[in-house]
């Protein structure tokens, strides 16, 4: 069992930067891959990142690329999303979320077991 808990939204203006956090409960976090979701606005939930349990293995979304980073601190149970240049059309609700996708399917929801309750981020134009 693993419960996550997101932090770091907020709003924003148009080009600045905002770091989430997305901490982990449970021995087995550290097994697991971590990605991160958003959803906008009457908007379906999409993919963001996904980084392997080891730290390797990054990807990104297409939309975020040379953007936002993703890492993760096993020691402390945490996964990080860092995201500069921020764009209005980055407005979502953010959620962590992990499991053992392959790759081909990571940006697959069905694939990740565990999910956190969503952390806020507004860009303003």
């Amino acid at each position: 069992q693993v419960q996550l808990v997101e932090s770091g939204g907020g709003l924003v203006q148009a080009g600045g930067s905002l770091r989430l956090s997305c901490a982990a409960s449970g021995r087995t976090f550290n097994s697991y891959a971590t990605a991160w979701f958003r959803q906008g606005p009457e908007k379906e939930r999409e993919f963001v990142a996904n980084i392997g349990w080891h730290g390797g293995s990054i990807y990104y979304a297409d939309a975020v690329k040379g953007r936002f980073t993703i890492s993760r601190d096993n020691a402390k149970n945490t996964v990080h999303l860092q995201m500069n240049s921020l764009k209005p059309e980055d407005t979502a609700v953010y959620y962590c979320a992990v499991g053992n996708p392959v790759k081909a399917n990571m940006a697959l929801m069905r694939r990740y077991s565990y999910w956190g309750q969503g952390t806020q981020v507004t860009v303003s134009s």
